[in-house]
């Protein structure tokens, strides 16, 4: 193989780019909205926590979630026609 074939060629390098840029916007964005709810009173304890907390609460509806599946395949039903029985909304 010649020294060049292991160079990025340009399009790929620009979507590089591209996408380094689009994470710097995403970051200062970020940014922002922290120093938002920092102005709001809200201290980095509290929002670490709430995101500790969300992550939580993620986890366990992505079980609840896997074992009403199982409970489906087992009923031969869908997971939607389980919600009513479990009192669970559809936006759950």
């Amino acid at each position: 193989p010649s020294p060049n074939s292991f160079q990025p060629n340009g399009s790929s390098e620009e979507a590089l780019q591209c996408e380094i840029e689009e994470l710097k916007q995403k970051d200062l964005v970020l940014d922002q909205e922290i120093a938002q709810l920092l102005s709001e009173g809200y201290s980095l304890e509290e929002l670490e926590k709430h995101i500790s907390l969300l992550h939580e609460y993620n986890e366990i509806k992505d079980a609840g979630q896997m074992l009403l599946g199982k409970l489906a395949v087992i009923r031969g039903v869908t997971t939607k026609q389980l919600y009513p029985e479990y009192d669970l909304e559809l936006s759950d």
